[in-house]
């Protein structure tokens, strides 16, 4: 509103220099020079009353609407994903985890792939799936698996885990 204001002081005073000229040369009367000058106020009264007006029309957002607007929400990443990577970290780090976190996962994947790829359960036809997944994913995916007896002790190294999956998906 201030600077409103000043705009419109300006402008006033910008318009008044040229009356003062006018008035003096005198090129037409008096009451013509008054007449335009006056007009030309009126304008810019309106185009200031005009402006005001927009800038009243766009009221503040209250605290209230600006809490019952939707947030945007950006991309995120799907709860499974982190929860998996979450089971392979804990199962990289101590032999329980392994045991009660990451193995059931990588068993419910090999009992998916051996499935539906060779018709083979992992449970009622053992000897098959183990020639399928070979002895060292067999070691670890194997159902009877025993419990470790440390359970601080060391978890599957990211190695040997990189090579269960590419046993996996190959099958």
């Amino acid at each position: 509103m201030r600077t409103e204001r000043s705009r419109v002081l300006t402008a006033v005073a910008g318009l008044t220099v040229p009356l003062v000229v006018m008035l003096g040369i005198r090129p037409v009367s008096i009451q013509q020079i008054l007449a335009a000058y006056v007009l030309v106020l009126a304008a810019v009264a309106l185009a200031a009353l005009t402006r005001i007006a927009r800038s009243a029309s766009e009221t503040p957002v209250s605290e209230l609407d600006a809490a019952l607007r939707p947030r945007v929400v950006g991309p995120t990443r799907p709860s499974e994903l982190t929860r998996t990577e979450r089971e392979i970290m804990l199962g990289t780090s101590n032999a329980w985890n392994l045991h009660k976190r990451l193995l059931p996962i990588l068993r419910e994947a090999a009992a998916a792939r051996l499935a539906a790829g060779h018709n083979v359960d992992l449970t009622r036809r053992p000897d098959a799936a183990r020639k399928l997944l070979g002895d060292e994913a067999w070691q670890l995916l194997r159902p009877d698996r025993p419990e470790p007896g440390d359970h601080d002790g060391p978890g599957l190294p990211m190695r040997e885990l990189r090579s269960v999956v590419d046993t996996l998906e190959a099958l």
